[in-house]
């Protein structure tokens, strides 16, 4: 059946929106196309969750950014998020970048670190071919709707050879009930590079109590031999709906590292995936989530083999409390001629209260003989016996309890590659439990 949602962009709309902004023809005619495809799409198919009944039609209007000369000028809250990004930051409120800096070592070495709009007005021959070649416009009503309407953004080029040892970093926050907010994220790593990623999706000031939509999409390209690893933590407050697309294309011997945390107070859809196309290519996908009040959460992560002898990993840990409910997916898909290939998935989900729930689902789709694949998910709550151990050594039960949920969740906190950014993650994770 079709699910109809008001486009919020003409054709007409969406070519001047970007002539305004003194974008390429190129981007210009794809941004066109996008809002045109939008208009006959329907959305996509969600396991279990009905996004028809969430608040869809609220992209809110692009409104420019004023650059910021230094970081204090942002919020407070928001300062304390651009710790230790020695190498690089960027930083997007609402419709676009307002501050942005690399490293001159890193620019020495043809390393491009900027948001995406720029880039696109700059680096043409480096944008054009890969943006929305991973997530193409046309694939559903979203990603057609992303397509006509992203700003801001990042973009990430790490030349053939060259190994960004210390993370770059990003800040993505909306302040503005009013505003756009949909960054679009571009990777790309040529042959033999390596990059880590880190970024953080706030909303404050008026946007913290407003009704809106965060719509963002995450393109990776690895090329052979490259790594990029990913990590990205969502705070965003419960009258948001957060729709994020991430997805990965490898090429032979290419690795993807993701770590995700999911830690908004509002609906959620999160889609992971991995397109393992070369041989020898492997991924390794950590999610983290946390659902309160009523809150409903769709969490898929994905693995698509092709290449031969290819690699996936995948662990999905949720705590659902009050009467939150969360879908969580995870796919491994082996595609016939991916001999040797190996998919591993686990799903846990940990339940606070009998109202909660949480459905995990394993899905594995095998088209290949000459292959290993495996999957293991739980859904439960806190165990009686392990409680009552801590308390007879002492603990109260409170905070054996808290041991417990923390100890659950440790195979993906302890995997965020920035002190800092763990330690936001910590925090993140205790108001949640302790609201």
């Amino acid at each position: 059946m079709s699910i109809q949602l008001s486009t919020p962009v003409s054709r007409q709309a969406a070519e001047a929106l970007s002539r305004s902004k003194g974008e390429p023809e190129w981007l210009t005619a794809q941004r066109a196309n996008a809002a045109e495809l939008a208009e006959t799409l329907e959305l996509p198919k969600v396991e279990k969750t009905r996004i028809d009944r969430w608040n869809l039609s609220a992209f809110g209007q692009y409104k420019a950014a004023q650059p910021v000369g230094q970081l204090t000028e942002l919020p407070e809250d928001i300062q304390a998020l651009t710790a230790q990004a020695e190498a690089g930051l960027i930083v997007q409120r609402g419709s676009g970048a307002v501050y942005g800096k690399l490293s001159e070592e890193l620019k020495a070495k043809g390393v491009i670190f900027t948001d995406l709009e720029t880039a696109a007005r700059e680096h043409s021959n480096l944008v054009q071919p890969y943006l929305h070649s991973v997530v193409p416009n046309n694939e559903d009503k979203l990603t057609a709707l992303h397509g006509a309407l992203w700003n801001g953004g990042v973009f990430v080029y790490v030349p053939k050879n060259v190994e960004v040892e210390v993370p770059l970093q990003a800040v993505l926050f909306n302040d503005d009930a009013e505003a756009a907010f949909a960054p679009h994220i571009l990777i790309v790593a040529e042959t033999h590079s390596r990059v880590t990623y880190v970024d953080n999706v706030v909303t404050t000031g008026s946007a913290a109590d407003a009704s809106s939509v965060h719509h963002s999409i995450v393109e990776v390209v690895a090329k052979a031999g490259a790594q990029v690893n990913f990590a990205s933590i969502h705070n965003m407050s419960g009258g948001i709906v957060d729709l994020s697309i991430r997805r990965a294309a490898l090429d032979n011997d290419a690795r993807v590292e993701w770590v995700i945390g999911d830690l908004n107070d509002g609906n959620t859809l999160s889609d992971t995936k991995s397109v393992l196309n070369g041989k020898g290519s492997s991924s390794d996908s950590k999610v983290i989530s946390i659902g309160s009040n009523d809150q409903k959460m769709s969490l898929t992560t994905q693995a698509v083999h092709f290449g031969r002898s290819s690699d996936s990993q995948m662990i999905t840990r949720a705590v659902m409390r009050d009467a939150a409910t969360a879908i969580i997916n995870g796919i491994t898909k082996i595609e016939k001629g991916a001999t040797k290939a190996n998919g591993e998935q686990t799903e846990k989900v940990l339940m606070l209260s009998p109202k909660s729930r949480g459905d995990a689902n394993p899905i594995l789709l095998i088209d290949e003989d000459d292959v290993t694949a495996g999957h293991a998910a739980s859904v439960g709550q806190v165990n009686p016996e392990q409680v009552y151990y801590l308390m007879s050594r002492g603990i109260a039960k409170k905070d054996a309890e808290r041991l417990i949920i923390y100890g659950f969740l440790a195979p993906v906190v302890s995997e965020i590659p920035i002190d800092a950014v763990r330690e936001q993650l910590q925090r993140l994770l205790e108001r949640k439990l302790e609201a």
